[in-house]
């Protein structure tokens, strides 16, 4: 009975997420041009963080990004059993991909927009029962709560990425460094990386099991002051959960992107100092 425009938002939601899902897939497949090192920078894309294994005999990869990989990798060089496409970003994707899947905000917007469960708020749905999420497969999403300690780790690995992203080895004139040496210094690309670490954090940090996580036990939060503020903290940043969710998506898939375009030499990373 609705009459205005009910179904722009579900299909922009759908439009919105087949992009990205097609998009990190295709990534996944690739599985290269993740680590720029041009003119001494140290920009890993968020999609191949952290590195567990890496393939070291890969037709594109150089004896200079061989070495950057190896230093990041975990566990060094892939096993030789393992196929060619499974790169590192299959080893890790099912953390923060499992975390998404099963947030409480997403599973709203892909309801209705994949499901039409239902459609849109007071639109009817296409079926005439309801079974909720107490039974397969949809109880897997009762797991959110889990995901989201991976989920967290997983920020302070993109932070420390960002740190390396603020390491140069060479100086603001160009000229490459001792060996083993690393000067500060701020790109365009380091930025990225700090703005990637910022969305997502406000994101994982606004999770409503997080904020369940230091408040939900508690009857009377005055009688708990240092966890009392830190309740209005993560309700601040889950007041704007939806906002996060949409800015850190964006923002996640811009990140690799950029590290792509500078680590094949289409753009060029701009040294701000």
């Amino acid at each position: 009975m609705r009459r205005d425009a009910w179904w722009v938002q579900p299909l922009l939601t759908f439009l919105g997420l087949s992009a990205f899902i097609g998009y990190s897939t295709w990534r996944a497949f690739m599985g290269q041009d993740f680590l720029a090192i041009q003119d001494g920078t140290n920009y890993l894309s968020p999609f191949f963080s952290p590195i567990l294994y890496f393939h070291p005999n890969l037709s594109w990869v150089t004896d200079e990004v061989r070495n950057a990989m190896h230093a990041h990798a975990w566990l060094g060089a892939m096993p030789a059993w393992a196929p060619l496409w499974v790169s590192p970003s299959f080893l890790i994707l099912w953390a923060p991909a499992g975390f998404r899947f099963t947030c409480y905000y997403y599973r709203g917007a892909y309801y209705k927009a994949f499901w039409g469960d239902p459609p849109n708020c007071s639109v009817g749905e296409p079926r005439d029962s309801y079974r909720g999420e107490q039974r397969f497969p949809l109880i897997f999403q009762n797991i959110h709560r889990y995901f989201f300690y991976v989920a967290a780790v997983f920020i302070f690995i993109l932070a420390y990425d960002a740190f390396l992203g603020i390491q140069f080895s060479t100086n603001s004139s160009g000229e490459a460094l001792a060996a083993g040496e690393t000067q500060f210094g701020l790109g365009i690309g380091s930025l990225v990386l700090w703005g990637n670490v910022i969305f997502l954090g406000g994101y994982t940090f606004g999770c409503h099991s997080f904020r369940h996580l230091i408040g939900g036990g508690i009857n009377l939060l005055s009688k708990t002051p240092i966890r009392s503020k830190c309740y209005e903290c993560v309700g601040c940043l889950n007041s704007r959960h939806m906002l996060f969710a949409w800015c850190s998506l964006f923002w996640v898939g811009f990140t690799d992107a950029y590290v792509w375009m500078c680590a094949n030499g289409t753009w060029t990373d701009y040294r701000i100092f």
